[in-house]
């Protein structure tokens, strides 16, 4: 009875001899193709955050620790500071901005429509060079409320999901309460920006 063949072949590429100066171009850059993906590995830099509730030096904010975004797992950076008061905006009128987990869509949809002061306040905001901030959606803000409510002040914060026509959730900071309001109010606004973990 015959064995299966079981083991590891190792394979050397080598330049054939006498080959044309085109094929010899080819090769070559087949052979850099190869070894590309592992050199861009070893090249990227792998950040190290700070504690969670830390200010991350050139991230710009504070660290809040971990969240599952649609792109993967994302490291949560919220502004050290907030970017105002201001209203929701487009008091009857109902958006599309309904997810509670992903704040950037939220914002993506409400800078589009325009007439959004809370979310063009959030995507104004810059730090250490960053102008990729959102306003957080509820989920985000609870996040915040879990990990790191001292760099927040007692006072109602605004999310970007919507409710309804008339309304969109936020968060009081005060006691942890998710609630609903007048999207004409004007409430605090704290960007928030995300890292793909690497």
């Amino acid at each position: 009875m015959k064995q299966p063949l079981i083991g590891t072949i190792n394979v050397t590429l080598a330049m054939p001899p006498a080959v044309s100066p085109a094929a010899s171009a080819l090769f070559g850059a087949l052979l850099s193709a190869a070894k590309e993906p592992a050199q861009a590995q070893a090249a990227a830099p792998k950040l190290t955050p700070p504690a969670i509730g830390e200010y991350w030096p050139g991230q710009g904010g504070i660290y809040a620790g971990i969240r599952q975004h649609p792109q993967g797992l994302c490291h949560v950076i919220f502004a050290a500071t907030d970017a105002g008061k201001h209203a929701y905006g487009k008091h009857g009128i109902e958006v599309e901005a309904i997810s509670r987990h992903d704040g950037k869509l939220n914002t993506d949809i409400l800078i589009a429509e325009g007439g959004h002061p809370a979310a063009e306040a959030a995507r104004a905001y810059t730090a250490d060079g960053h102008s990729d901030f959102d306003l957080p959606a509820i989920a985000e803000l609870s996040h915040a409320w879990a990990y790191i409510p001292e760099s927040f002040e007692p006072e109602w914060y605004a999310s970007s999901s919507q409710r309804s026509a008339y309304y969109a959730f936020y968060m009081d900071f005060a006691v942890g309460y998710q609630l609903s309001s007048d999207t004409d109010y004007e409430l605090r606004v704290r960007p928030v920006r995300r890292l793909p973990i690497q």
